[in-house]
């Protein structure tokens, strides 16, 4: 074996093995996450007041990624790795169990209360001023025609 050959076994040896440890990250990330996502973490624990029962509903998302390295032909300092990885959750609403009879009850965004109706106030000024000002030129380009 000349010493090229043993370069080219030693270079995909460490590739290999790099790959190796990406994927035991990742499937190690996948478990610990993996066991947290569970029912409990979309609906909270329930809250029992004067009869009511209370159920917290939330949205709730998990990322992660990771990363690998390996050595750059003819350049012994070559190296890599990385990773990371977030979790988030948005309350959506709540569930209220009162007399046997469950209801979901949405949190709104207070900003769609304030938002929407100023959005459809606009629009409908907007274009109204420019319906006037197209039935404006067809009346002028009719009364020139005549």
């Amino acid at each position: 074996m000349t010493s090229q050959d043993g370069q080219a076994v030693a270079t995909s040896s460490a590739e290999l093995t790099t790959a190796h440890a990406s994927a035991a990250l990742l499937e190690r990330l996948a478990d610990k996450l993996g066991g947290r996502a569970s029912v409990a973490a979309v609906f909270g624990e329930p809250v029992f007041r004067e009869g009511i029962t209370v159920v917290p509903v939330a949205q709730v998302g998990f990322g992660f990624g990771g990363g690998a390295g390996r050595e750059k032909a003819g350049d012994k300092d070559g190296e890599g790795g990385g990773g990371g990885g977030g979790a988030g959750a948005k309350p959506l609403g709540f569930i209220e169990i009162k007399d046997g009879t469950a209801t979901y009850k949405p949190i709104r965004d207070p900003w769609v209360d304030v938002a929407l109706p100023l959005a459809t106030l606009l629009v409908g000024v907007a274009g109204s001023k420019v319906m006037r000002a197209v039935a404006k030129a067809r009346l002028g380009r009719h009364e020139k025609s005549d």
